[in-house]
């Protein structure tokens, strides 16, 4: 690899209704599985792979979250905080926001709060470097009903539905295979220019209108841990995978 990447983005802004009753007064982002929260363990996990500046993007009991972060003296790296004070942003809207910390930047990783993976980000990153596309999104071959689409060569060519039977296909291709996104990016820099929609909006709508004019990939790492922990049950499965 040509070098260690530094920077990373946590999404910890959401409001997490899927986790009620624990978000009507804590942010998910502080939901523990074993008695240590989600998004200390995010922090450690990105530390491990020499991550040492991190924005974090908050606005649910934003205190909370600002207040545990300064309680453990920011885990000794560097944490900025993305304070979202009006309404949420949404996972486009809250990159866009925090460009002023990624955008001069070597490539970032951007990882939800409520995900848990054991995931090799080396390999991720080794991929990325490979291929240089403008995104690499982590995917996963697991049952989703909703999922990205992409070809043989596992460019993105579009996104399903199968719960509505919606489907969006802006790139032609011979066959389109379902990868299940896991809630890690991997980012070029050159991204921030690209992004002309304004206030709320959804990093899938943009990675769609992106697909025909830039290279978007898939990282298939099935076979590894991962647990989206946005629903109480599957905490359960959390602290089984992740002690």
């Amino acid at each position: 690899m040509s070098g260690k990447i530094t920077r990373a983005m946590i999404f910890a802004a959401g409001l997490g209704t899927r986790l009620k009753p624990w978000t009507e007064k804590h942010p998910k982002a502080l939901a523990p599985v074993n008695n240590k929260p989600l998004l200390r363990r995010n922090i450690e996990y990105l530390k491990a792979y020499g991550i040492t500046d991190i924005i974090v993007n908050v606005h649910h009991f934003a205190d909370q979250v600002t207040g545990f972060l300064a309680a453990n003296n920011n885990f000794g790296i560097r944490i900025e905080i993305s304070h979202e004070q009006g309404e949420p942003l949404e996972t486009g809207g809250g990159l866009q926001k925090a460009a002023w910390f990624l955008q001069e930047s070597d490539p970032f990783f951007v990882i939800n709060a409520d995900i848990l993976t054991d995931m090799d980000i080396y390999k991720m990153q080794a991929f990325h470097e490979k291929h240089q596309p403008l995104v690499t999104l982590a995917i996963t071959g697991r049952s989703s009903s909703r999922a990205f689409l992409f070809d043989e060569n596992n460019r993105l060519c579009g996104w399903q539905n199968t719960q509505t039977g919606e489907e969006k296909k802006p790139v032609a291709a011979h066959s389109y295979k379902p990868g299940a996104f896991s809630g890690i990016h991997l980012m070029n820099p050159a991204i921030f220019p690209l992004l002309t929609e304004k206030g709320k909006f959804s990093l899938v709508d943009v990675y769609l209108r992106l697909a025909p004019d830039q290279l978007i990939m898939g990282y298939d790492h099935s076979g590894t841990k991962l647990v989206d922990v946005g629903k109480p049950e599957a905490i359960v499965k959390a602290e089984q995978l992740f002690p």
